[in-house]
């Protein structure tokens, strides 16, 4: 699918938005509360710091090697431009993110050589699944956003969407992780349904294709959703949505155990594993729609 290019949305300012709207909802919040409302209170009101993981730094790596290999001609976007962006995107990052200094100090699993090779190691699968070459992605990590509801803003970040000839949509998720287990894929589908109802929200077109890559397995995983089923999804963000609500107003997030469990930073404050939460914020702090508006990476062996 080739694209046509579009004008990549402005974040809207609060002038921009209706008088009506009075909260905000990404993917990456709305996934927290359904896998487990206390970790939700943790990111979202305790606002808990969260030390950055080898496996979310290095996603974090290759979708900014992914997303500066479509700045170069169709021609030069080969596997060795792609990795010659490896050692540069990062030092880049690690600039933006100091913190990220740190997740080789000590006895780590990887030097700071092998990480950038791994990241590497990603982006062969990233070629064998895609020619970046056939491609003129209409826009990349681009947020969009839509007001549903009437008081609910919903919005995110895309990887990337191609907009065909015929105004077909595919929307484009990289995924570092292996192919995931039911689980984990019911997670990533998830997000990319939130995608879909933004963009048929605001542009009137049900994307053609939600698609998954796995680099680490060179997998794709396509998914055609309808407007049928993209309304019901809608009812479910909104009871989310109020959902949430309800348990803020009742100081009310309780755990719900699982198998993410094993990835979780706030083990030690959660009642199941026999820790007790902070003190509720006496005045939980104002959404920010674009600070939630970021996807946070998926656990390490899930779909990261």
């Amino acid at each position: 699918m080739t694209a046509d290019p579009v004008i990549t949305e402005q974040a809207p300012t609060p002038t921009q938005l209706p008088a009506t709207v009075r909260a905000s909802l990404s993917p990456s919040r709305a996934a927290d509360f359904k896998t487990c409302p206390l970790l939700y209170r943790f990111r979202s009101i305790d606002r808990l710091p969260e030390r950055p993981t080898v496996e979310q730094a290095r996603g974090t790596l290759v979708h900014a090697v992914l997303e500066r290999l479509f700045d170069l001609p169709s021609g030069g976007r080969t596997p060795a431009a792609a990795g010659d962006l490896v050692a540069p995107q990062w030092d880049r990052l690690v600039t933006e993110q100091p913190e990220l200094t740190g997740l080789f100090e000590g006895d780590g699993p990887l030097t700071s050589a092998e990480f950038l090779r791994s990241a590497a190691a990603l982006l062969e699968g990233y070629f064998a699944v895609e020619d970046p070459r056939r491609l003129e992605p209409a826009e990349r990590e681009s947020l969009i956003s839509a007001v549903v509801d009437d008081e609910l803003l919903i919005r995110g970040y895309l990887d990337r969407l191609d907009v065909a000839p015929d105004g077909a949509l595919r929307v484009v998720d990289y995924k570092t992780g292996g192919a995931p287990r039911e689980a984990f894929e019911a997670r990533a589908l998830f997000q990319l349904k939130f995608y879909a109802l933004v963009l048929w929200r605001t542009r009137g077109v049900v994307p053609r294709v939600l698609r998954l890559l796995y680099l680490r397995d060179a997998e794709v995983c396509d998914y055609t959703p309808d407007e049928e089923e993209l309304t019901r999804f809608e009812r479910t963000v909104v009871a989310l949505w109020r959902a949430i609500e309800q348990a803020t107003a009742a100081r009310d997030f309780r755990p719900r155990p699982s198998r993410l469990c094993d990835w979780c930073n706030h083990q030690a404050l959660c009642p199941s594993y026999g820790g007790t939460p902070p003190p509720f914020p006496e005045q939980p702090p104002t959404p920010d729609p674009l600070r939630d508006a970021r996807s946070r990476p998926a656990p390490p062996g899930a779909d990261e």
